[in-house]
């Protein structure tokens, strides 16, 4: 004779139920917003190293820079001034969303093994 598989005991499921109120509002991704600052940073210090070609005269000190070279200060500080701008836009647009939030009655379950 072939045995009976025996099946554990289930355990007990007790529920908690409650009906709350949330907000629900849209935020922006702030890293997309820096990453594009300097992305935007960056093609702007590309646009000026070609557009003034001061590479011809020497500088205070005597020292003549390549365009590369005023191209990587220009990004330099083209990277930072990005950053600043794209999260400052981020900011304004995580306010300006923020105003249109609504409140929704949501149903929160609470559900847990209880065991013997």
């Amino acid at each position: 004779m072939a045995e009976e598989p025996q099946y554990p005991e289930t355990p007990r499921i007790v529920v908690g139920d409650r009906i709350e109120t949330v907000r629900v509002r849209r935020a922006p991704k702030y890293g997309v917003f820096l990453v594009l600052g300097a992305a935007l940073g960056v093609f702007v210090a590309m646009i000026l190293t070609f557009a003034f070609n001061g590479t011809d005269e020497a500088s205070a000190a005597g020292i003549e820079y390549s365009q590369s070279q005023v191209f990587g200060f220009l990004a330099l500080i083209g990277v930072a001034v990005g950053l600043a701008v794209g999260g400052l836009v981020a900011l304004v647009f995580d306010r300006v969303l923020s105003k249109r939030a609504r409140d929704v009655s949501v149903d929160h379950e609470i559900s847990r093994v209880e065991e013997d």
